[in-house]
């Protein structure tokens, strides 16, 4: 079996990805009629790229602070149909229905910025089409630093930290070793929808990079902020509803030109070409990403289970925006069913106490934890204040909706509390090195409330206050490949995801059932 090449950074900061969560707010506009999601667009016909040009600017100025590496690397000469690579589980594995890709011919894997990387740097086929924290550490160590990942405009957690020196160079890109986070450099939104101020910034930990006007924040209310995030996996793209964490890109085009003139410092003057774009596009629509082998369940195609990417291909012929969604913006009508995976069902049947056996049932049984358990959701923005009730009965499904994949099926970003800080701070996560911000609103309905978290999310694109905190949550294939967790990183390991949800919503899993759920969400 073949070991994924290790390649150069991405201009893609979460490359375009799963949406998730699910935004009530989005009653206002009705349910949205039904679409391949291969042309998915931004399910807000209102979204533009009012961020863009700011966010680019930033980045072309960041190219004062001059990156003593140069180069890109190679890259490998062909991604055929159906590659599988190692991963800390087992093998992870690519299918590509229309047939292999040649990168020397793919915009995806050409060097079309000033900085050496390319989408490929940051969306490799080994770590889920993202990057993982692990695998990001071994390319420090390998190349010492001069990877293109580790580049200043956002690799570092300031595009002024010093980096001659190896020891300059580790401290500098500790948030990207550690845990495999890009800064992602947004500008405060415009005032006639700026609902907030930032009051109060702890930068200490990213070289005070937020509170430098050079590079971060001229005001309480202008400037450029910058948030720390997951690259998000350029696998699976057909099954989206939202691009990025926080919805800001309306299409992948647009979404691939952004990330080229940002995170690989492209020259405005000389923008990706529409036969670039599509290439792009193309390829990233075009392949279907899955755990393949667990190194205890073994194969995840075996008696009748349907695990793998070429299953999941087979999905999406039945994929539409809005499919399952829980509360009522399905266009078909059909009643929500929380049992949105059903991989491992046959399992549960299995016969016999060998070792292969009893871990193919822990993997059934936790497919039937995340199905069947019952969440008592409180204090979900998105969901609670939307539906003005404190308690909501929910489900995993509730807000991971479309079947056998896990992200939300319609536009939907919301707050479960991981950029919480302060006295908030987050259950089971870690959420230390990264910047905390407080935020008061000023105007709108939340007007006078106080926010402290580690991201505003969607907030630095809507400036709405409603929006402080929230993000979509990604789809869920491929997950063994990709720690950490969640957008900032906060969950080392899958335990770390599940316990923070059992203890943020007092759900009373047993170990058993830990077990079992972890051991699931490793074969997805």
């Amino acid at each position: 079996m073949k070991k994924g090449a290790i390649a150069a950074f991405s201009l893609f900061e979460t490359l375009r990805f799963p949406v998730a969560g699910l935004a009530l707010v989005f009653f206002l506009d009705g349910p949205p009629p039904p679409a391949s999601a291969q042309t998915a667009k931004s399910a807000d016909p209102a979204q533009t790229r009012a961020w863009a040009p700011a966010a680019i600017d930033h980045a072309q100025k960041m190219r004062k602070f001059k990156d003593p590496d140069l180069g890109s690397q190679p890259v490998p000469p062909v991604i055929p149909r159906f590659e599988v690579d190692e991963d800390p589980s087992g093998t992870i594995a690519t299918f590509q229905p229309g047939g292999p890709t040649f990168p020397p011919l793919n915009a995806f894997f050409q060097n079309l910025g000033t900085n050496g990387r390319t989408c490929f740097s940051c969306h490799q086929p080994q770590e889920g089409w993202t990057v993982s924290s692990a695998g990001v550490h071994a390319r420090f160590e390998a190349s010492g630093g001069t990877d293109p990942i580790f580049r200043l405009v956002d690799g570092a957690t300031c595009p002024s930290d010093k980096v001659k020196t190896l020891a300059e160079k580790r401290k500098a890109y500790k948030l990207v070793i550690d845990k495999g986070l890009i800064r992602i450099g947004l500008a405060m939104p415009d005032p006639p929808k700026l609902q907030f101020e930032v009051t109060k910034v702890d930068d200490s930990d990213v070289n005070h990079c937020i509170t430098n006007p050079a590079t971060g924040l001229t005001s309480k209310t202008t400037g450029i902020v910058s948030v720390f995030r997951r690259p998000l996996p350029s696998t699976n793209l057909g099954f989206l509803s939202t691009i990025m964490f926080d919805g800001r890109e309306p299409d992948l085009e647009s979404q691939a030109i952004d990330a080229t003139l940002t995170h690989a410092q492209g020259n405005p003057n000389t923008p990706l070409t529409v036969e670039q774009q599509r290439q792009i596009v193309d390829f990233e629509t075009g392949i279907f990403t899955a755990q393949n082998f667990d190194n205890e369940a073994h194969s995840l195609h075996a008696r009748n289970a349907t695990g793998g990417p070429r299953a999941l291909s087979a999905e999406l012929s039945k994929f539409f925006i809005g499919v399952n969604d829980p509360f009522g913006l399905n266009p078909t009508g059909a009643p929500f069913d929380p049992n949105i995976f059903n991989l491992y069902k046959p399992w549960l049947s299995l016969r016999g106490q060998n070792d292969e056996t009893q871990d193919r049932k822990s993997v059934a049984h936790g497919e039937e934890v995340f199905n069947t358990t019952r969440i008592n959701i409180t204090d979900v923005a998105g969901i609670n204040d939307v539906l003005h009730v404190k308690n909501f009965s929910g489900f995993c499904a509730t807000c991971h909706d479309t079947p056998n994949v896990g992200d939300h099926s319609v536009k939907a970003p919301l707050n479960i509390g991981i950029a919480n800080a302060g006295a908030n701070s987050p259950p089971a996560l870690d959420i230390s090195g990264l910047p905390v911000f407080t935020l008061k609103c000023t105007q709108g309905p939340l007007a006078g409330q106080t926010y402290v978290v580690t991201d505003p999310g969607r907030a630095l694109i809507s400036g709405q206050c409603a929006d402080i905190g929230k993000v979509k949550g990604p789809i869920l294939r491929g997950l063994a490949a990709r720690a950490p967790y969640f957008h900032n990183g906060s969950a080392a390991t899958l335990l770390d995801a599940v316990n923070f949800y059992d203890q943020r919503f007092n759900i009373g899993f047993t170990d058993k059932q830990k077990e079992d759920l972890v051991n699931f969400l490793k074969t997805l």
